[in-house]
């Protein structure tokens, strides 16, 4: 029968007598024909103390009912077993609870029951009493199979729904970001081409005029001179910004330049001086000063708008490639990355919905990498920042830390909500258990994110809070479960 059946209890089978299971509370309303099938096919077996009775995700063969001694029943949390429920009531099952499911669901243990004293169990095996239940029972069979596969089911769909819906969320946010820098390279592209085509003309006017060779040569280092300062130009506050305009105004007044003030900040947002307008009023002659400066002025303003586009190009590769490794599209599922890289391509593409939320990053960079499904572990960080975000309502600090705990890599997520009630603390991690109305949320699950970590990863994920204090740590070993090392990066290649 397997493991934690009649054969491996190393007990002697005997058989209950149908009066007395007639005051265990489960069979006490049989019939006299039902409570004798029950008597001839239910074997009666002793079990020492500290014997296992049945082992958490192991095939359910069997049905247990507790007729004398004492069990404890645990379930693995991390690398931890919690205990769960502990009693000596006569009466009490466990085992194969959902025998009456049959194949429709794969039947395992659902948790792990040792005795604690000598006892003895009343033993069915889950298919035969399967069989009989299904005769005896056949509306509660369809009524237990319509709640409990229906639930499953209504759950599956609606976490669907809301995974669609918080995948439709943030896409919208990434094409919010996409569109700004595309905008912005789009309209400093337009400029420039107008900005060009006023330096063509206006550099045609100053060789028309009487620039003599030497002249016109030094006008083009100047041109060139002015580029560099422009591409290393500091960032003014508004009041430095304001003086500079000033100085330079006043200089461009001076030399009767038409609408100096135009100029003016064109210069300044080159970080340019009066200086640098002394050298080019020297460099030509003083009928040309207007002419010269004009088209250096285009020159400063095209290569600004060359800044722009690079900035903002440079920001729509950073969204994709962030978005990639978000999605870890083109890369074999399992692999050993830099915990950090996931972090920061999942704080990119929720960066639109954080809002005014101040965000701490906290990051040992010397960790190494480590072995997983950082696809997996990227929705598990937008799970967890998102419960934190959606706890702090909007406001507030958002901490992402990382750092070394033992032989383990820890990545912790705080926020500064008002922390979760001690009565549901216990229950976060529980299969659709969830405290947000349809519609709201990743529709993960901190049950799935815990069986991302403790399952795929064989790491552990706990919560520490307090209100204004809370922590998510989600801790992952360094080595495989074999405890193979990482491969040496091939040669010129970069580590991740």
């Amino acid at each position: 029968m397997g493991h934690g059946t009649i054969a491996d209890t190393a007990g002697t089978e005997r058989r209950i007598p149908p009066e007395e299971l007639r005051e265990l509370f489960l069979f006490e309303h049989l019939d006299d024909e039902q409570l004798a099938w029950v008597g001839e096919h239910g074997d009666v077996v002793d079990v020492p103390a500290g014997h296992e009775l049945t082992t958490e995700g192991a095939p359910a063969e069997c049905f247990y009912v507790l007729l004398r001694g004492a069990l404890v029943m645990t379930r693995l949390v991390g690398a931890e077993q919690v205990e769960i429920v502990r009693t000596d009531y006569r009466g009490s099952y466990c085992g194969a609870v959902q025998f009456y499911i049959g194949d429709q669901i794969e039947q395992t243990y659902g948790a792990t029951v040792r005795t604690t004293e000598p006892s003895t169990f009343l033993a069915l095996r889950a298919r035969e009493f399967e069989q009989v239940f299904r005769v005896w029972y056949p509306m509660a069979v369809h009524l237990l199979q319509g709640l409990f596969l229906g639930q499953r089911n209504m759950n599956s769909m609606i976490g669907q729904r809301e995974r669609l819906l918080a995948l439709g969320k943030l896409s919208a946010g990434l094409t919010h970001e996409l569109n700004n820098p595309a905008a912005a390279a789009g309209r400093a592209a337009h400029d420039l081409r107008d900005r060009i085509s006023h330096m063509r003309h206006k550099l045609a006017m100053i060789a028309e005029g009487a620039l003599d060779r030497t002249q016109l040569t030094k006008l083009v280092h100047t041109q060139d001179a002015f580029v560099e300062k422009a591409r290393i130009a500091p960032d003014l506050s508004a009041l430095e910004a304001s003086d500079a305009e000033d100085e330079l105004t006043d200089w461009l007044d001076d030399h009767d330049i038409t609408n100096g003030w135009q100029l003016a900040p064109i210069f300044v947002a080159g970080g340019l001086t009066v200086d640098d307008l002394d050298e080019v009023a020297g460099a030509v002659p003083e009928d040309c000063v207007e002419g010269a400066l004009r088209w250096l002025g285009y020159t400063v303003e095209t290569e600004g708008l060359l800044k722009e586009i690079i900035d903002s190009t440079a920001r729509i590769s950073a969204l994709v490639g962030a978005a990639k490794q978000y999605s870890q599209m083109d890369r074999a599922p399992h692999q050993w990355f830099d915990v950090h890289e996931g972090l920061i391509a999942t704080l990119v593409m929720l960066k639109p919905k954080l809002g005014a939320i101040q965000l701490v990053k906290e990051f040992d960079k010397s960790l190494p990498r480590i072995p997983g499904y950082p696809a997996e572990l990227n929705q598990v960080w937008t799970n967890l920042i998102e419960n934190a975000r959606d706890a702090m309502d909007g406001e507030g600090t958002l901490t992402v830390r990382t750092r070394r705990d033992g032989d383990c890599v820890a990545v912790e997520i705080g926020d500064t909500g008002p922390g979760i009630a001690p009565e549901i603390r216990n229950r976060i991690f529980e299969p659709f258990f969830t405290t947000k109305p349809v519609g709201h949320g990743t529709g993960l699950g901190l049950d799935v994110s815990f069986r991302v970590v403790v399952n795929r990863h064989h790491g552990d994920l706990r919560v520490e809070s307090e209100p204004g204090h809370t922590v998510f740590r989600v801790v992952l070993p360094t080595a495989e479960a074999d405890g193979t090392a990482p491969p040496e990066p091939e040669e010129g290649a970069a580590a991740s």
